[in-house]
């Protein structure tokens, strides 16, 4: 997902995406852990998906006090 359209969600969606990724991190973790993991570097790529959309969301929080 590009920063473009995680930029254009509202924060709601942000809040849903988030939990999404977390739940995928938890089962690629699952699946690294019993050896089933094909990519490994999917792990990474969902970890920054993560931060991204983090960010997003604290960005419009901070805009919303002003």
């Amino acid at each position: 997902m590009n920063l473009e359209k995680i930029r254009n969600m509202s924060q709601a969606e942000l809040a849903a995406e988030e939990l999404k990724l977390k739940k995928e991190l938890f089962n690629l973790r699952f699946q690294h852990a019993t050896g089933q993991l094909d990519n490994p570097g999917k792990m990474k790529e969902v970890k920054r998906e993560i931060a991204r959309v983090k960010t997003v969301l604290r960005e419009k929080q901070l805009k919303a006090q002003d």
